[in-house]
């Protein structure tokens, strides 16, 4: 939906994004916003920030738009701010991947990005929950929460990121121990050993080289995948064949399309938590891990045309 806009907005920079050009772009991002009459105030993610605190304050202020500068983990913090607060996000994607800005058509380049942003054309789309904690694109238990706390003790930008995630995914598949977990998504209850349960807020393209990308944020479902392969060349294979465009049919990877779902370990009283990936970022959560979708939730600032 078209929109006015803002008169002034608050722009949230991680200085670790990407390749870290997120505070050297804070001149060019004042110069654009100067230029379209739009006022605009800064915060820097760092540690001890309470975000919907500052969000709060500025919105008393007259900000209706907050930008988050920086990667999908960026996005993430911010999204996590705005919830349910009547202001627009705009993403100004200087992250490694950028997989929410470049499912919803949003230029990587700065320039556009910002001009997107100014037009103020609005869409409203999806977000999901685990726990209470919101995320964008999929949350995950298993492997990858692994991998990505392995990753965070070598701190590497740009082309040096994927050298470390490529030996950290071979690490934690070499010595990776598959869970049993118990399922529950409308109303069926099942219980698998699996390496790997991956949660998209909306379904994900698992075929071809389109693999973890998304058609649309606004079909109002989770998609649950579980990897129902074990060991490292056994999930190499998989990745091949999703590639390949054969790895549902193979039965190696499932998927049930749901609005609420449940994970929970009741084989082991002792586990009591779990570690838990949401849009790249980890925490510890208790169990059960209780995920829902919440259609609609976000009005995001995204390409004319788009709905």
């Amino acid at each position: 939906m078209p929109s006015s806009p803002a008169r002034a907005a608050l722009v949230v920079l991680n200085s670790g994004s990407g390749t870290g050009s997120a505070t050297d772009e804070r001149a060019a991002i004042e110069a654009q916003f100067a230029a379209a009459d739009i006022g605009v105030r800064f915060v820097t993610l760092e540690p001890g920030l309470d975000l919907p605190d500052a969000v709060d304050r500025h919105r008393a202020d007259g900000v209706t738009l907050v930008v988050a500068a920086g990667g999908d983990g960026t996005v993430n913090a911010v999204a996590n701010a705005i919830i349910g607060r009547d202001v627009h996000l705009g993403v100004l994607p200087l992250g490694t991947l950028n997989h929410f800005a470049r499912d919803l058509g949003i230029p990587l380049d700065t320039a556009e990005a910002l001009a997107v942003i100014i037009a103020g054309h609005t869409s409203r789309v999806d977000a999901a929950q685990v726990n209470g904690r919101t995320f964008l694109n999929n949350s995950s238990v298993g492997l990858y929460p692994r991998i990505v706390r392995l990753r965070e003790r070598y701190k590497a930008r740009g082309i040096e990121k994927w050298a470390v995630a490529a030996w950290a995914t071979l690490r934690v598949t070499r010595k990776g121990r598959p869970l049993r977990v118990q399922l529950t998504a409308d109303e069926r209850q099942v219980t698998r050993t699996t390496p790997l349960v991956f949660i998209g807020n909306n379904e994900y393209r698992m075929a071809g080289f389109e693999a973890a990308t998304r058609e649309s944020v606004q079909q109002g479902t989770l998609a649950l995948y579980v990897v129902k392969v074990h060991g490292r060349w056994q999930l190499l294979r998989l990745v091949w064949r999703i590639l390949a465009r054969t790895a549902q049919a193979s039965g190696e990877l499932a998927m049930v399309r749901t609005l609420s779902a449940t994970i929970d370990v009741p084989d082991d009283p002792h586990v009591t938590r779990l570690e838990v990936a949401t849009d790249g970022e980890v925490a510890l959560m208790d169990l059960p891990l209780e995920y829902r979708i919440l259609p609609g939730a976000l009005a995001v600032c995204v390409p004319a045309g788009i709905a």
